[in-house]
């Protein structure tokens, strides 16, 4: 469904990602796990559209992948950024309608905007809230959510437990699992290597801007080498 073979992306002259090569396969969860300046937002944002690679290919459903953010949305790629970016001065179910602004379906989105509510309840409670006075959990689902009005059908999710409680991270990665449940394709990025691993078909250990490791989520689980560098286990 997603297809990147060999991107390599630049902040002026320091070399973000090299040669990064991965798919992603329709209906499945699959996470890209790193450390904290790996390259993970990098590469989420460079298959939004908002950077661009300066060598190698993206491909969604075998055609190439356009490169200016609208474009990669309208094609149904919706990327949820680290740290949420709601917009705070705006209230629960207009950052929720701005998730679908290029829509034109009224009905449809009414109806996106119940099942959001109902997947959610919380924010039912906080629809006339401003977003910026939620908690940071509550602000991460408004930002699913808002994803999600968008009817993608690759949720690109960068950082979603990023300064949450534990108890909140536990409710987004089983929110993470229910929406893959609907249909959804989910391309995670993650410093929590052992939740995002737990709940992933497949995954891609990312270390200085280059894919050292991949395989099945359990497999990973299982090897000496991830258990060191990124689960705390010493062997």
């Amino acid at each position: 469904m997603l297809k990147v073979e060999n991107i390599n992306v630049f902040y002026d002259q320091i070399h973000a990602l090299r040669d990064v090569s991965l798919q992603v396969e329709p209906g499945q969860i699959v996470s890209m796990v790193g450390a904290n300046g790996a390259g993970k937002s990098t590469l989420m944002m460079t298959l939004a559209g908002v950077l661009k690679a300066r060598s190698g290919s993206i491909f969604y459903n075998g055609k190439p992948l356009p490169t200016e953010p609208h474009l990669v949305l309208a094609e149904g790629i919706c990327l949820v950024p680290e740290r949420r970016r709601l917009y705070a001065n705006l209230t629960v179910k207009e950052n929720l309608l701005m998730g679908a602004y290029l829509r034109k379906d009224k009905k449809g989105i009414q109806e996106d905007m119940e099942k959001m509510l109902d997947l959610f309840p919380i924010m039912r409670q906080r629809i006339n809230q401003y977003a910026g006075t939620l908690s940071g959990g509550e602000q991460q689902m408004v930002a699913i959510a808002r994803g999600l009005m968008s009817r993608p059908k690759i949720l690109l999710l960068d950082e979603p437990s990023l300064g949450l409680a534990p108890l909140i991270i536990e409710q987004v990665f089983k929110t993470i699992l229910d929406v893959k449940a609907q249909g959804t394709t989910i391309f995670l990025a993650e410093q929590n290597a052992f939740k995002s691993l737990e709940i992933s078909d497949y995954a891609y250990v990312l270390e200085t801007g280059r894919v050292i490791l991949s395989g099945p989520g359990k497999e990973l689980l299982d090897n000496p080498m991830v258990q060191q560098a990124y689960l705390g286990v010493r062997h």
